[in-house]
């Protein structure tokens, strides 16, 4: 079932990091591997300051592989990783803005979840999540956890499809809160089958309590397998899907609270120039929605941060070229009108960036990792008190991943 859940997943990681490594096909690992070049703990470029907050694997029953972005609750970090823990399947950890990491919980239990890929989210105290594995059925789960690290395990995918058409299956991306009602997406799932051969996803609410409900199954044409996690603009949610749409290339669509879902903008209408395969969740600002393409753009396949309106006029903002970073799996963040955003390979080692820009499209590169310092980060950042944080998922060679914090 591992392979199963995270088969398209490693896919997407392979595709970014195609032209340094050979990939397993396994979906149990993402070997990612690139000969350290040596990298002090701390980094000084220009005006900016990287530091490694914590190296994953370290120590025994320590998370690995990070895959999500962090969040901040009352000044202590919490984040998920995609493997390691007491099981192999994943971890919930927390971490001080000075380095101290704990982990809270560790996957694969009897009944448990299994490797995280997404966020967690903050509501009243209580963080919640999913898993793209395990649980009753061994398609994900939703769960909840204590920050004290008491989890439980709100809702199991089913992936039997042929005899339950009802149900989503494997979530890779995190949840939203609207009025106290949790939204998600699952990558697989629903009553479509798409080009693959599998079945191509839904958007589902849950409740705190675990009163769960499927409000959209997705077909080929209106999108297929979404990635990312949904965002609330005054009641109704706009998502992105990796493949589908009219070109077969992703989409943006927006659907209500009651389920009713329309496609505002399928990319590839103009080859890969606009930019193609959304694997990241929008933000909005000012009224535009902001996000990230894995793929396409003016330079072919390095992709793209592109805005498009809530009814679907779509602009593409910045075209990345390799050597400001290349192929983004993350979404962004504003600051203050600046946006800020990770790519998952390019720059100076070709292992990835940290950077800015503006929403006229005005880039910089912030930080550019190198082997041994940080690895391939499939994770945006966030910023607490002018400082951004954020996590690499690292490599193959014992090279796990890290948390690292940056200042602009």
């Amino acid at each position: 079932m591992k392979n199963m859940a995270l088969g398209r997943y490693a896919l997407a990681v392979c595709a970014s990091v195609a032209l340094l490594v050979a990939c397993s096909n396994s979906g149990s690992q993402l070997p990612l591997s690139l000969a350290p070049q040596g990298l002090p703990l701390q980094q000084s470029l220009g005006h900016q300051t990287y530091n490694i907050l914590h190296e994953f694997g370290s120590s025994a029953g320590d998370g690995t592989n990070p895959s999500a972005e962090l969040i901040n609750v009352k000044g202590t970090l919490y984040g998920t990783t995609l493997y390691g823990g007491a099981n192999g399947a994943g971890t919930v950890f927390s971490i001080t803005e000075s380095g101290g990491e704990t982990v809270l919980h560790s996957f694969g239990g009897s009944g448990d979840g299994g490797y995280p890929v997404a966020a967690l989210l903050n509501v009243k105290g209580t963080l919640y999540g999913t898993t793209s594995a395990g649980g009753k059925n061994g398609s994900g789960t939703v769960f909840s956890i204590t920050p004290g690290g008491a989890e439980k395990v709100l809702h199991s995918f089913d992936y039997n499809d042929y005899y339950n058409k009802n149900d989503g299956s494997v979530p890779h991306a995190g949840l939203i809160n609207v009025n106290g009602t949790l939204y998600g997406t699952t990558e697989q799932g629903g009553a479509h089958y798409c080009r693959t051969g599998s079945s191509c996803g839904t958007v589902f609410s849950i409740t705190t309590n675990g009163t769960y409900k499927v409000l959209h199954k997705f077909g080929k044409h209106d999108g297929a397998y979404p990635e990312a996690a949904l965002l609330d603009v005054d009641g109704t949610l706009y998502g992105t899907t990796s493949q589908g749409g009219k070109y077969e290339r992703g989409a943006v669509f927006s659907i209500s609270t009651a389920g009713e879902e329309k496609t505002l903008y399928s990319f590839g209408a103009s080859g890969f120039f606009d930019g193609t395969n959304p694997l990241s969740a929008l933000i909005g600002v000012n009224g535009t929605l902001y996000g990230t393409t894995v793929q396409g753009g003016a330079h072919g396949q390095g992709g793209a941060v592109f805005s498009i309106t809530t009814d679907g006029t779509e602009n593409l903002v910045y075209s990345f070229d390799g050597s400001h970073g290349s192929q983004p799996h993350a979404g962004l963040i504003d600051v203050k009108g600046v946006l800020y955003g990770t790519t998952s390979v390019g720059g100076v080692k070709n292992v990835g960036t940290v950077f800015s820009t503006t929403t006229s499209g005005e880039e910089q590169v912030l930080h550019s990792f190198r082997a041994g310092g940080g690895e391939n980060p499939l994770a945006g950042v966030i910023e607490v008190g002018g400082t951004l944080y954020g996590t690499t998922y690292g490599a193959a060679n014992n090279h796990h991943g890290n948390v690292f914090s940056l200042t602009p």
